[in-house]
C-alpha cells in the first residue's frame, strides 16, 4: 500500500511470534489493558524509495490486509488479527519510530445489552447475558475503512456462511452482518464512498451491503448477525451456472474492490471483482458487468488491484487500473516453463479513436 508521499507499506513478518511485555496482561498500553495479546505471527514494515530504507514495526497484533483511512493522522487499519483489528497512526510512528505508542488494537464487541457503551463481556461461544456485551472473533480478511462516518469494516472469511463486521472507533463497539441465503462464502470486499460494502461471495454473487436499509435495531440481544437481511443485494457474477442451481454463476472471484476515485474511467464508485474463471476482471456498471479480459497470455489470475492517477489534466492517458497476475504457479499459464508473474495496466479510451 502506498502512502501520500510515495512509500510503500507492507505486512510482514519481522521477528518471532512472542509479543513484548508492552502487548501483554500487566502493561498500561490502553489496547493491552482492554485485551492483552499474546502472540503476532505478521507485523508491518515500511520501505522509502527515496532513500532505500527500510523501516520495521513490532505489532501485538498480526497482520494481512492493510488499508490507509482519510484522517489527519494517515491511520493505517490491517486485517489478519483474528481476535482484535490493529491500527497503526503513521504519522506518530514516522516521527518517532515508536511503534509502541503509535498502534492500537480492539476486540469486536457487540452492543447485545443495548446501552449504546462498551461494558464488560461474555465471550464467544458463551450464552447471551441481558446485562452484558458480546465478543466476536475479528477475522478480518479485508479491512475497509468507511470515508463516509469513519467506521472501519471487515469481510468475514473463514466460517460458513461468512459475515461482514463494523467496528467504530468512538464507540468501541462492533456490528456483525451474516450473508443470508442465496448468498455464502464472503472473501474479499471493499466500501464504497457511500459507505456500501461490496464483497465478492462464493456462492456466485456479488453481494452489496447498505446498512443504511436496515429496519431493525442495529444493538441489542438480536443484534448478532441476522437481524438486516434487508440490508442485502445480490447480483450475479457472469459466467455460465450450474443445472440445478440457475442464478448461481461458476465465476469464483476473489476479491472486490471499488474504484472511489474514478481511476479507471467508468465512473466513481464501481466495484470491480476479480474474474477469476475469466482471465480477467469484473466491473459492476449501472446495474450491468463489463468484463475486462487478459487475452494472452491465458491463465491471468488476479488477487486484487489498485487505481492510479498520475496526471489529472491528460484525460484517460493519466489515469488507469493496475492489475497482478498474483498465482502462485505462474509456469501453469500460457508459455510454460519460465513463466513469470505479470502486471497489467488497464486504460480505457472514452471511444475506441480517442487518442
Amino acid at each position: 500500500m502506498l502512502d501520500a508521499e510515495g512509500r510503500v507499506w507492507l505486512t510482514a513478518r519481522i521477528r518471532g511470534s512472542e509479543n513484548p511485555d508492552y502487548c501483554r496482561e500487566g502493561s498500561d498500553h490502553p489496547s493491552a489493558e482492554l485485551f492483552p495479546t499474546t502472540r503476532a505471527g505478521r507485523h508491518i514494515s515500511v520501505y522509502d524509495p527515496g532513500s532505500g530504507e527500510y523501516q520495521f514495526v513490532d505489532t501485538c497484533y498480526s497482520t494481512h490486509h492493510l488499508q490507509f483511512a482519510e484522517d489527519d493522522r494517515n491511520t493505517l487499519w490491517t486485517s489478519g488479527g483474528g481476535q482484535v483489528l490493529g491500527w497503526l497512526d503513521t504519522k506518530l510512528f514516522l516521527e518517532t519510530g515508536d511503534a509502541e505508542a503509535s498502534q492500537g488494537w480492539a476486540p469486536l464487541i457487540l452492543d447485545t445489552n443495548g446501552n449504546g457503551r462498551q461494558d464488560a463481556w461474555v465471550e464467544p461461544g458463551q450464552p447471551l447475558d441481558p446485562n452484558l456485551d458480546k465478543r466476536v472473533p475479528a477475522a478480518f480478511y479485508a479491512v475497509m475503512p468507511n470515508p463516509a462516518d469513519g467506521s472501519v469494516w471487515g469481510s468475514n472469511a473463514f466460517r460458513y456462511p461468512g459475515s461482514i463486521a463494523r467496528y467504530d472507533p468512538e464507540t468501541n463497539l462492533g456490528e456483525l452482518y451474516q450473508v443470508p441465503l442465496p448468498g455464502f462464502g464472503v472473501r474479499g470486499a471493499d466500501i464504497d464512498r457511500s459507505g456500501v460494502v461490496w464483497v465478492s461471495l462464493g456462492s456466485g454473487h456479488l453481494g452489496e451491503f447498505d446498512r443504511r436499509k436496515c429496519k431493525g435495531s442495529l444493538n441489542g440481544p438480536a443484534a448478532t448477525g441476522e437481524h438486516c437481511p434487508e440490508g442485502w443485494t445480490f447480483h450475479d457474477l457472469p459466467g455460465p451456472a450450474f443445472a440445478d442451481l440457475p442464478g448461481f454463476s461458476v465465476e469464483s472471484s476473489y476479491y472486490t474492490w471499488v474504484d472511489q476515485h474514478n481511476t479507471l474511467g467508468l465512473g466513481a464508485n464501481v466495484p470491480i471483482a476479480t474474474g477469476n474463471l475469466f482471465d480477467g476482471v469484473h466491473a459492476f456498471v449501472d446495474g450491468e458487468f463489463v468484463t475486462l479480459r487478459i487475452p494472452y497470455p491465458m491463465g491471468f489470475y488476479s488477487k486484487g488491484f489498485e487505481g492510479r492517477i498520475d496526471d489529472p489534466e491528460a484525460g484517460w492517458k493519466g489515469r488507469g487500473l493496475w492489475v497482478p497476475s498474483g498465482d502462485r504457479t505462474p509456469w501453469l499459464m500460457e508459455g510454460g516453463k519460465g513463466s513469470k508473474p505479470l502486471v497489467v495496466h488497464f486504460q480505457l479510451r472514452p471511444d475506441a479513436l480517442a487518442h
